[in-house]
């Protein structure tokens, strides 16, 4: 055969399944974006449009008035008062429980890597341990916690329970990206005369920032959806964004108005979208850098 045509028929070939994986990404970004158009548009549209059918019909008259229903004026339960104060009592919880967590599992990482003691891989079995054990399991433990220190249905208690919960996982994280680094580079601050908090601030922690984008990511996505400890621990005061949209969604008074509940959900969705957008491509990179031997 001419290798002419072999070099044709290769390049057909590549050509091919290049457009059929084309084709296919294609189609699995419209299957999972297709939710998210609905919601979008039907959180434009009037109440009797949306009853009237054709939910995929872009809106024939356009507003924002369920949008600003769902943020300051929809009812919450028995209270109209809109997402917007559940909305910060989110931010106020998650903020701080990311931040902890996230300082805390970069500590242990690095004494599990550098600070070696005796029995610190018994340590590290039970904190991944920690990562299989289900949320169930944990709530009437952590409910008796909560109630010792006095901390039940506030939000300090919520950052507690979602500090407690994923330490184990930000310490996976930085155990593994830790694990990487040279143990040399730490002795020879060691000899130059740093002691541990110093060679932590000044030599691991600047060279950490893909596995910190990780465990940012990771903690405020599970912290923010997370809706069992929302609805078990969180008082009136201190209710999470998530519970406040299932009491939205499920609130029995007057008609149900779907754009008001579309709306509430792109906007309690929105801030985890807005850290995936921003700092998303650090993800895997991140995540791959940590993702070593032992």
């Amino acid at each position: 055969m001419n290798p002419m045509t072999i070099k044709n028929n290769k390049h057909n070939a590549i050509k091919l399944s290049r457009i059929i994986m084309y084709v296919v990404l294609i189609l699995f970004a419209f299957y999972y974006l297709l939710p998210l158009y609905v919601m979008l548009v039907n959180s434009l549209k009037p109440l009797d449009e949306i009853r009237g059918g054709g939910m995929l019909y872009l809106p024939s008259l356009w507003t924002l008035e369920p949008w600003k229903s769902a943020w300051s004026t929809a009812q919450i339960g028995v209270d109209p008062s809109g997402l917007k104060p559940y909305f910060w009592n989110s931010i106020s919880m998650v903020v701080p429980a990311v931040f902890l967590s996230t300082l805390l599992g970069s500590l242990n990482g690095y004494v599990l890597t550098k600070w070696q003691f005796r029995g610190h891989g018994i340590v590290f079995g039970l904190l991944l341990l920690s990562c299989f054990i289900p949320f169930q399991i944990v709530l009437i433990p952590m409910a008796r916690v909560l109630g010792i220190f006095g901390l039940a249905g506030t939000t300090s208690g919520l950052v507690l329970v979602h500090l407690v919960y994923g330490l184990g996982f930000t310490t996976l994280f930085f155990r593994n990206y830790y694990a990487a680094f040279p143990t040399e580079i730490i002795k020879a601050a060691q000899i130059d005369g740093a002691g541990f908090f110093r060679i932590f601030w000044r030599v691991l922690l600047p060279s950490s920032g893909p596995i910190i984008v990780v465990t940012i990511i990771w903690q405020f996505t599970n912290i923010w959806n997370d809706f069992l400890f929302g609805a078990s621990f969180a008082d009136f005061d201190s209710i999470p964004m998530t519970v406040a949209l299932n009491n939205l969604v499920n609130s029995s008074t007057g008609v149900k108005e779907y754009n008001v509940h579309f709306a509430g959900a792109i906007l309690a969705a929105l801030p985890t979208l807005v850290v995936y957008i921003v700092s998303g491509r650090y993800f895997v990179r991140g995540l791959m850098a940590g993702a070593v031997k032992g």
